[in-house]
């Protein structure tokens, strides 16, 4: 049987998401017997004298990636036919062990299904107990017949399977650190009434209206800021998720000269509120955020008329009167009206040629 080539390999790693550790042909079948909650929960290896008989066996290409054993109905096939979460299982028992020389079987019992494996090889069958094994226990088994290079190797995957677990369970990365807690965000001393308003989660209402801010607009936060009804002393109201669904809290926050107490199992003082905020907010991960509502924008563009030029007397026009000229007085003939009037020295000039 020919191995897998690279793109199809690379293909299944794609698929599982998971590194390769082993594989191989074998044989595979399921056990008839149902699990029963008494039976052993550790993993263990007995050794039994009879063997299953050939004829249900299905014969699959296996894969041993991370924990998991992946079965493909050959070599070829990139997506898996069949898996087994090894991180159920709850023993193994070899029906024949490796000194026999005879074809390896073993029953692996899961928290749902029994199945039997089959290797016709003993050589490869003891691989892939150890490997098996290795996997599910995170060590590598006291008694193996392996070569030096297949333990090394075996190391190897070991190495390997435990730094894919330790990063698998380590949480994941906290978001940034939001901006307002980036620098020093107010006085010492007690903020009184006017400061608050800097707080983006501080709001004058009571416990009942914080916790249905709360739980009408899980979109804008999950912590707010009152006052409380004890006098010269505030509250936080938290909303946290968990598994049972949404559940409300409330804490005290006691006013002292030196600053604020949380009245926690064991009291908390801090310098501000804005160092209450941020305390709930490291303790949860940066999981919650500061109830701040969405500033809302208008969508419609109106048109208004243009206004209307009011008529003013005022500025009417005026009528202007006409002008009243008196009679010109001249000395002399006054010459008709189609008749020029001719300038004495004109007819002086006129006299003299």
């Amino acid at each position: 049987m020919s191995s897998p080539s690279r793109v199809l390999l690379m293909r299944r790693a794609h698929i599982t998401a998971l590194p390769l550790y082993y594989s191989g042909p074998l044989l595979k079948k399921l056990c008839s017997e149902r699990v029963r909650p008494q039976e052993e929960t550790s993993v263990q290896v007995r050794c039994s004298n009879p063997v299953r008989p050939l004829q249900d066996y299905k014969k699959f290409y296996a894969e041993l990636r991370g924990d998991v054993l992946f079965l493909y109905k050959d070599e070829t096939q990139d997506t898996y036919t069949e898996k087994l979460n090894l991180q159920e299982m709850k023993s193994m028992h070899l029906e024949s062990p490796y000194e026999r020389k005879m074809p390896t079987v073993f029953t692996l019992t899961l928290s749902t299904q029994k199945v039997h494996l089959k290797m016709d090889n003993p050589d490869t069958g003891e691989e892939w107990r150890v490997y098996i094994q290795t996997m599910v226990q995170k060590e590598i088994p006291s008694q193996l017949q392996l070569l030096p290079g297949q333990k090394m190797l075996l190391e190897d995957a070991l190495s390997q399977e435990q730094r894919r677990k330790a990063l698998a369970d380590k949480p994941p990365a906290l978001p940034p650190r939001p901006a307002y807690l980036r620098g020093p965000f107010s006085s010492p001393h007690p903020p009184d009434h006017g400061s608050l308003e800097q707080l983006p989660c501080f709001f004058n209402v009571t416990r009942q209206e914080a916790e249905q801010m709360l739980e009408q607009n899980p979109e804008y936060g999950s912590i707010i800021l009152r006052p409380s009804t004890l006098s010269n002393n505030y509250a936080l109201t938290l909303r946290h998720v968990t598994a049972r669904g949404p559940s409300m809290k409330n804490y005290r926050l006691t006013c002292t000269q030196s600053g604020f107490i949380i009245q926690l199992e064991t009291s908390v003082t801090v310098s501000s509120l804005s160092d209450v905020l941020e305390y709930f907010l490291e303790k949860t991960e940066y999981r919650l955020h500061p109830y701040t509502p969405c500033e809302t924008y208008n969508t419609c563009i109106e048109m208004t008329p243009p206004p209307k030029r009011a008529s003013n007397p005022s500025r009417a026009a005026k009528s202007v009167p006409k002008a009243q000229v008196g009679p010109m007085v001249c000395s002399g003939t006054r010459p008709g009206e189609s008749e020029y009037v001719v300038p004495e020295d004109h007819q002086l000039n006129k006299r003299c040629e």
